[in-house]
């Protein structure tokens, strides 16, 4: 049978964004300005990724996108938007466009926007324990989410490898930890979560373990790849500041073509890993596919 990734992610895409606009608080509830500010980056055209993989990867374990699961996914959209807008800020990367709109500390402030971002992380853990699924697997998201978060080979922490690693010569062993952990967790704990909430066992866990890693990984490499070779236009946020911050990135340790080439061997060996779930894996494997083949 022959998947649409474009229906797929619509349908996500539209899932997600109702589930957010239920969760968060209007722009008119008080105080105003906060709400509009976590508006302003939730709503500025998010490609919905992560939210997509979990809901596939919970299709991969029962067969079909159980109810619920956007809940989830909207959470953990909500902690990547506020890893956004703390990334944004000119304590750190100092960007003033995102998803080709002001960034958050441009529309609103620098303090407004800090509190945006930690408005967003506080709103999500407060929808991920009220989850629709058992109250083992709730803790278990929650736990796994968190890690996926932290400092040790979590978000944070590869924020904070990424920033004391500019202006000095990158490794390929940096790089990959900074890859891994800087937005490679939280690609695959979406993925893991999903298994979790669809309640799969702990072989089904593993193998979406294997494939988010992978896949994860993939997708940093082709950002990467994508900051060297398109404008600002084309990928909504200023084009070449890895090359101006001399930041650890993948073509600077192993060139454009070799970076390509791993990224599509890696999603080779993302894809070898679902074979447990046999056709059911279709839809995740199209979003990894198209992870890789995005120009923006």
């Amino acid at each position: 049978m022959s998947i649409d990734v474009q229906t797929i992610l619509s349908h996500g895409v539209a899932a997600t964004d109702a589930a957010l606009e239920q969760l968060l608080p209007a722009a008119t509830v008080v105080p105003t300005s906060i709400h509009s500010a976590m508006r302003h980056s939730i709503f500025a055209g998010g490609k919905r990724l992560r939210p997509v993989l979990a809901m596939q990867a919970a299709a991969a374990v029962v067969g079909a996108v159980p109810a619920g699961v956007e809940r989830m996914g909207a959470a953990i959209e909500m902690l990547h938007t506020y890893s956004l807008i703390h990334d944004d800020l000119p304590a750190l990367d100092n960007d003033d466009l995102r998803r080709g709109k002001p960034t958050c500390h441009v529309a609103y402030g620098e303090a407004i926007a800090i509190l945006a971002g930690d408005a967003l992380q506080t709103q999500a853990w407060e929808v991920m324990a009220g989850l629709a699924c058992p109250p083992a697997a709730t803790v278990r998201i929650v736990h796994l989410v968190a890690q996926a978060v932290g400092t040790v080979d979590g978000m944070i922490g590869g924020q904070v490898l990424d920033i004391e690693s500019e202006q000095k010569k990158p490794t390929a062993e940096l790089v990959d930890a900074i890859h891994r952990a800087k937005t490679g967790a939280l690609i695959r704990v979406s993925v893991v979560a999903g298994g979790v909430f669809a309640s799969g066992d702990e072989a089904q866990i593993a193998a979406l373990d294997v494939f988010g890693r992978k896949a994860g990984l993939a997708f940093q490499i082709v950002d990467d790849i994508l900051d060297v070779t398109q404008d600002s236009a084309q990928l909504g946020k200023t084009a070449g500041k890895d090359l101006t911050s001399e930041k650890a990135t993948w073509p600077a340790v192993f060139g454009l073509e070799q970076s390509q080439r791993d990224a599509d061997r890696l999603i080779a060996e993302a894809f070898a890993a679902l074979d447990i779930f046999g056709g059911r894996a279709e839809g995740l494997k199209a979003v990894a596919r198209y992870l890789v083949e995005r120009r923006s």
